[in-house]
């Protein structure tokens, strides 16, 4: 069995192919099989039928996680759209579109960057379904969730081990200052930051911990928009993920005496489970892929 990419073949079992999604999202077999209701080994044993049917090796497990192989990131993208096609099919056929009502939670940074386009193609399949949205820190909409004030959370986290939910996508944290501006690198470095608990200021605070640079915060905000401004001013330097990156900003690294930073991991964080809530956390999956490519 090769990593090659996947030949023509037999038909592809979408049982088999949700089994796999599920194990990429969750990023682990125990996980999916627990999601699936399905024993460990049956799980194990989808792979092995898949990979058969496939002719290619799709997953490589190494010391610290599981990662896609070349074939296996191909499938990964077709899989989600053959799935995606076979819900629309069922739906068209029974006449019958989603309805409801589903209250969200998103992180700013998401609702700035990728709500529009998960909203957009979430319309395009379901125009008669509702939905409340609440913007907030992921921390604390999480909390409100935990309370059933919310029946699903798009957020971020930068450790695995940290989230319970489906992931979404991964992509850099990058710090950020004005692009027309430079800094000195023998002063203190200015940050802009959100309030605790917030896993950019963590992650930056950590990843400065690490270094002899001195830092003080000199700008504290609860928006997206404020921590930018004070980017784009000059006043102080921010985190990001990349994604969020805009016209006026420059990213900054080590030539600029910065420390590298982790990446930051957008989740979906469901609580009971709805066709409708379904539905919208693979419109932002499909919107993730659209933008970054599946990142594994």
């Amino acid at each position: 069995m090769d990593d090659s990419p996947i030949a023509d073949g037999p038909p592809l079992d979408t049982l088999l192919l949700r089994t796999f999604l599920e194990i990429v999202d969750s990023g682990s077999f125990a996980t999916a099989a627990e999601r699936l209701a399905l024993t460990p080994s049956a799980v194990s044993g989808h792979i092995r039928r898949l990979e058969q049917t496939t002719g290619a090796s799709l997953l490589a497990r190494t010391t610290r996680r599981l990662e896609l192989t070349q074939a296996g990131e191909t499938l990964y993208a077709y899989a989600r759209n053959i799935l995606d096609l076979e819900r629309a099919a069922r739906a068209k056929l029974r006449g019958a579109p989603l309805r409801g009502r589903l209250r969200i939670g998103a992180s700013e940074d998401f609702a700035a960057t990728w709500l529009p386009q998960v909203l957009q193609r979430f319309r395009q399949w379901h125009p008669e379904a509702k939905i409340e949205l609440k913007v907030g820190i992921t921390a604390d909409l999480l909390r409100q969730q935990e309370r059933g004030r919310l029946d699903l959370v798009f957020g971020k986290q930068c450790s695995r081990a940290e989230a319970s939910g489906t992931l979404l996508w991964e992509e850099p944290l990058v710090w950020v200052f004005a692009a027309d501006q430079w800094l000195t690198v023998d002063e203190p470095l200015p940050l802009a930051v959100f309030p605790e608990p917030c896993v950019y200021r963590e992650s930056a605070v950590t990843a400065l911990g690490k270094t002899d640079r001195a830092w003080h915060i000199v700008f504290e905000s609860s928006s997206m928009a404020g921590c930018l401004s004070a980017a784009r001013a000059g006043f102080a330097v921010t985190v990001i993920a990349d994604s969020q990156r805009s016209e006026g900003l420059r990213v900054l690294n080590r030539e600029d005496g910065l420390p590298a930073l982790p990446a930051a991991r957008f989740y979906a964080f469901p609580g009971k489970h709805s066709p409708v809530s379904a539905a919208l956390i693979d419109a932002a999956r499909r919107a993730g892929q659209s933008r970054l490519g599946h990142r594994g």
